[in-house]
C-alpha cells in the first residue's frame, strides 16, 4: 500500500475511534457527553478548525519534500511530522464532530488580540500586537512558495523545505499558546500542550537539518 493510501486509512480510522470514544463520554471526560460543549464562537471550535487547516498544510509541504529529497534525514523527518499531524488532525475533526458543529468556519477570529510580543520579534507577518490574524501569521506557506517547493529538488528542495516548516511550527506552537490564554477546556488544553511540546523538539531538529545543508 503506498504512503499517501496508508495515511489516509490512518486518519479515517483515528476519526472512526475519537467519534466512538466520544459517544461513551471517554473524550469530554465527563459521564454525560452531550454537557457543556464548546460552542460555534468557542476558542475551542476557532482552535480545532485552524489547526487542522495548519497541519494539513505541514502534511502537504512534507509529502512534496518526500517525493524530491534524497536526504534520509529530511524524508524521515517529514514523514514524521505528515504522520503525527495527520493523526492530529483526525483527533480535532472528531471533536468538531462531537460538539455538533461545523468543520468550516470564519478563520482566526478566536486570536484577535491575542499576539504577543514575542510572536511580533519571531517575524509572524507585519502585524502588530492588537491587530486581526491571519493564517498567513502563522506561519503558513504562500501558494508562490509552495509551487518554489514542488519545483526545487536536491539541496534547494531541502532547505527550503526545513525554512518553511520552521516557520510553520513556530506559527503552530504560537496558535496553541493562544488558545492556553483563552480557552479552558481540559481535552483541548492538554492537547495544546502537547503540540507545544513536540513543534518545539521538533523546531529544534528542523534548525539542526538546515545548519548541517549550510
Amino acid at each position: 500500500m503506498s504512503e499517501s493510501k496508508t495515511s489516509r486509512a490512518l486518519v479515517g480510522a483515528v476519526v472512526l475511534l475519537m467519534l466512538a470514544m466520544a459517544a461513551g463520554g471517554w473524550i469530554l471526560g465527563s459521564a454525560n457527553p452531550r454537557s457543556d460543549l464548546p460552542s460555534e464562537a468557542s476558542p475551542e471550535a476557532g482552535f480545532a478548525r485552524d489547526m487542522q487547516t495548519h497541519h494539513q498544510q505541514a502534511v502537504q509541504l512534507s509529502m512534496i519534500i518526500r517525493k524530491h529529497s534524497t536526504n534520509n534525514a529530511v524524508r524521515s523527518m517529514a514523514y514524521d511530522i505528515a504522520l503525527t499531524q495527520q493523526q492530529q488532525s483526525g483527533q480535532m475533526y472528531a471533536w468538531l464532530e462531537t460538539w455538533a458543529l461545523p468543520q468550516t468556519g470564519e478563520s482566526m477570529t478566536w486570536m484577535d488580540g491575542l499576539l504577543t510580543e514575542e510572536s511580533v520579534h519571531a517575524g509572524h507577518g507585519n502585524i502588530s500586537p492588537g491587530q486581526s490574524h491571519t493564517m498567513a501569521s502563522m506561519g503558513m506557506a504562500s501558494a508562490e512558495e509552495i509551487t518554489e517547493l514542488t519545483a526545487a529538488r536536491g539541496t534547494e528542495a531541502d532547505r527550503q523545505f526545513l525554512t518553511l516548516m520552521i516557520a510553520h511550527h513556530i506559527g503552530g506552537v504560537e496558535m496553541a499558546q493562544a488558545y492556553l490564554q483563552h480557552g479552558n477546556n481540559h481535552m483541548v488544553t492538554v492537547f495544546a500542550n502537547k503540540i507545544i511540546m513536540t513543534q518545539q523538539a521538533e523546531i529544534s531538529a528542523l534548525n539542526q537539518l538546515l545548519a548541517q545543508l549550510n
